[in-house]
């Protein structure tokens, strides 16, 4: 509570030079992050990084579930002529003009967990011999039927295994770039503040010194000052009234780039309120920090996933160009007739069964030479994530004490602005009796300013360290709980 105390002294302090022009349009820190993270161009390209995971891992659950398709042919029209072979061993050329028209409906299933496929099919076939105007059918009632590649490298399996982790390090990325908004949200934000104050500062001093540069030729021409003197008072003016003149091209460009940021198509000026009220300093410790970085971070998730997939390729190399089998399997009934009502009376029964084997006999280590990469890239992935794991904690770790190290700064900043400006209200007051000279009166008025500014960039750390510790923990260590959104939502 004294830390708030002198920090909104302060700010008052600030305020009372900083009320000449009132703009139309006003935000606080909350409201422009608020904006940022709703229809930013960082916002929008998080949300559709997210979308795109979703429907990845849609896509991933979709091979496994059956799959009805209906195939046909309507029609095969063929004409040509034909070399036939006679009972006697003869060959004649024959015309044969004919329509085939097929109609086939299949549902099949990949089977996670071997690799193989199931399927069930009915398929239907009519010939028309179009030279002697007759026709004959073909059907297949039913046909079931299972295919499956024996050592082999089975996608499923893996897919199995890395897709859930993905798509949840999806989601904490997604999280971590709404925070990561927030951050880019807050520099864009301080920064035209402190271009808006210098602007308020920079009118006050050009007001100040015409006020003491017409006070000054008074007492020159009275002779109660020299010369030089009344020139340093002429300088400080001119230099003032410049940089009142410098100050407003880069208050435009910072302003057009939040707006730009922000995607506020309006031409309405804002101005931005300092987010002194919303701070509090409080105590966040270093283990309890990194156990929430390890449980909510996206980059704990990528580490496990980054090695499941390095396991898989060295699986894949293990099981590509060695010895496999391919069975084949299907039973079904069939029947052909003239006429479309006789062929589904008593369906004939068909049996298939097939083992195929691949044996490599002569490689040149072809095989082996993959594996031994998959196996090198393996752990350099491990070797890799083990120094990830340890800079990370590192980075947490930092981020900690920068925060709690800022909070301190902030405090020290409010307090060196307050005593600032009543340094620069004394000398001020002393100048115009005539007790401190114009160099006197320009030093105070130039720490008075760079207090007020560093006070601002102050402010500025600590927000954005809060927002960084927030995006490495997924935690709100203010409010005292986990960062989540809605993702139904999305």
């Amino acid at each position: 509570m004294k830390y708030r105390s002198v920090l909104i002294i302060s700010f008052f302090l600030l305020l009372i030079n900083v009320q000449g022009q009132v703009l139309q349009k006003q935000f606080t820190l909350d409201q422009v992050i608020s904006i940022a993270q709703e229809q930013s161009p960082d916002a929008l390209s998080a949300k559709n990084r997210f979308l795109k995971a979703f429907w990845e891992m849609r896509t991933s659950k979709a091979l496994l579930l059956p799959k009805l398709s209906l195939d046909a042919t309507v029609p095969n029209y063929y004409r040509s002529t034909i070399k036939v072979t006679q009972p006697d061993g003869s060959d004649v050329f024959r015309d044969v003009q004919q329509a085939n028209t097929s109609a086939g409906l299949s549902l099949r299933k990949n089977v996670g967990l071997t690799g193989g496929s199931i399927f069930l099919s009915s398929q239907l076939e009519r010939i028309d011999y179009l030279n002697s105007d007759s026709s004959a059918w073909l059907s297949n009632p039913m046909i079931i039927g299972y295919q499956q590649d024996i050592f082999t490298f089975n996608p499923f399996k893996w897919s199995r295994k890395i897709d859930p982790i993905k798509y949840k390090e999806a989601k904490r990325k997604y999280l971590e770039d709404v925070e990561q908004i927030a951050i880019t949200a807050t520099n864009y934000f301080f920064n035209l503040l402190t271009t808006q104050i210098r602007q308020k500062i920079e009118e006050q001093n050009a007001a100040n010194y015409d006020t003491l540069y017409k006070i000054g030729k008074g007492r020159f021409n009275l002779g109660k000052i020299p010369e030089n003197d009344l020139l340093q008072l002429e300088l400080s003016l001119l230099q003032a009234q410049a940089g009142v003149e410098s100050n407003l091209i880069m208050l435009e460009d910072r302003m057009f780039k939040l707006k730009s940021y922000l995607r506020l198509k309006d031409e309405t000026p804002i101005e931005l309120i300092p987010p002194v009220d919303e701070i509090s300093f409080f105590d966040i410790g270093i283990d309890q920090a990194i156990a929430f970085a390890k449980l909510n971070s996206s980059s704990f998730l990528a580490f496990e996933r980054r090695l499941l997939e390095a396991d898989r390729e060295v699986n894949r190399a293990q099981t590509t160009d060695r010895f496999s089998a391919q069975l084949f399997a299907q039973y079904g009934l069939t029947q052909n007739a003239e006429n479309f009502d006789q062929i589904y009376d008593s369906p004939q029964g068909q049996q298939q069964v097939s083992l195929g084997l691949s044996i490599p006999i002569l490689d040149w280590g072809l095989a082996k030479g993959r594996i031994k990469m998959a196996e090198s890239d393996r752990e350099i992935v491990n070797t890799a994530v083990e120094q990830e794991r340890i800079d990370f904690e590192q980075n947490v770790y930092l981020e900690v004490q920068n925060f709690m190290m800022q909070q301190r700064q902030l405090a020290i900043a409010a307090k060196a602005d307050t005593v600032a400006q009543k340094g620069f209200d004394i000398s001020k007051q002393r100048y115009m009796i005539g007790n401190v000279d114009i160099i006197n009166l320009r030093d105070a008025q130039s720490s008075n300013d760079n207090a007020r500014l560093n006070f601002i960039r102050s402010l500025q750390t600590y927000w954005v360290n809060y927002y960084e510790l927030r995006k490495l923990t997924l935690f709100d260590f203010k409010k005292d709980e986990e960062i989540a959104v809605d993702f139904e939502k999305l």
